[in-house]
């Protein structure tokens, strides 16, 4: 057990220059670009599916939340704000830099993220097109204090990503020294074709750690890369549960979920099968 420990610090140790330069970047890009996003999709009109899907691949860590308040205003529909919640990447991309994923790799994980929130998003504008405009208050729901102190809220970020990873590299660790490794792909379903029902579900989990963990455990083997991209589809951090305080027809809300979970989990079993015969 105390080899355990010493190895999972060790390994969460290497990744912290990484994980800090890369939320570094990130910050300065939100910083520079948060406003501009805010306008851009604000002003999109029909557009909005196409636009918010691209704003949503960018790293940022109030956009979803951002979006949700401009729907709840009806600035922006559904279909766009589906897309953005599809689209958006959470932690998901520090935690690939700091494994040295291939920049290549990254990028069409992204934009398989994209293609699909659009996709999605349009299909729901079709169907459902409600657009009336309310009056708008933006909210600070993430807490980010990028504006007073870029390096400040990159080594918070830091931080509480490494702490994640340290408790999910922690259980992995065990996990694969005393459990059979044909014993953990049943517990975790890596083999089944249902098994991004839940990668979904635990991506729909309202913090970062969601995204940490499905992540983590997609670069360590333990599920697919269909249960691993259902998982990220679903994961937009805490703008679900703005949603739900902010809006106040539940009936509306509980489809919002309910669509983005159903095309989180359908798109990562499209993607098994797909993949099952290349």
């Amino acid at each position: 057990m105390i080899d355990i420990i010493i190895d999972t610090l060790l390994d969460a140790l290497k990744l912290i220059p990484f994980l800090f330069l890369a939320f570094l970047i990130i910050e300065l890009i939100e910083h520079k670009f948060s406003q501009k996003s805010q306008k851009m999709i604000a002003k999109s009109g029909r557009f909005g599916v196409f636009i918010g899907g691209l704003l949503g691949a960018i790293p940022q860590c109030g956009f979803s939340v951002l979006a949700t308040n401009l729907y709840v205003t009806r600035i922006i529909t559904m279909g766009t704000l589906i897309s953005i919640y599809l689209s958006t990447s959470d932690e998901m991309i520090p935690i690939l830099l700091s494994h040295s994923v291939p920049i290549m790799t990254i990028i069409k994980i992204v934009g398989l993220k994209v293609v699909i929130g659009i996709i999605c998003g349009i299909i729901i504008d079709m169907l459902f097109h409600k657009h009336e405009r309310q009056d708008f208050h933006m909210c600070d729901e993430t807490h980010c204090e990028c504006e007073k102190s870029l390096l400040k809220s990159s080594i918070i970020h830091t931080l509480k990503a490494i702490s994640f990873i340290f408790i999910i590299t922690f259980i992995l660790n065990i996990a694969l020294n005393y459990l059979d490794r044909e014993i953990l792909t049943k517990i975790f379903m890596t083999n089944n074709i249902l098994a991004p029902l839940m990668g979904s579900l635990i991506g729909l989990i309202p913090n970062c750690a969601a995204s940490i963990m499905i992540t983590e455990f997609y670069l360590n083997g333990v599920i697919s890369f269909g249960t691993m991209m259902s998982g990220l589809l679903t994961g937009s951090g805490v703008a679900l549960l703005v949603l739900f305080r902010n809006n106040h027809n539940i009936k509306e809300n509980m489809f919002i979920l309910l669509s983005v979970y159903s095309m989180g989990s359908i798109s990562g079993i499209i993607i098994d099968l797909i993949m099952r015969f290349i």
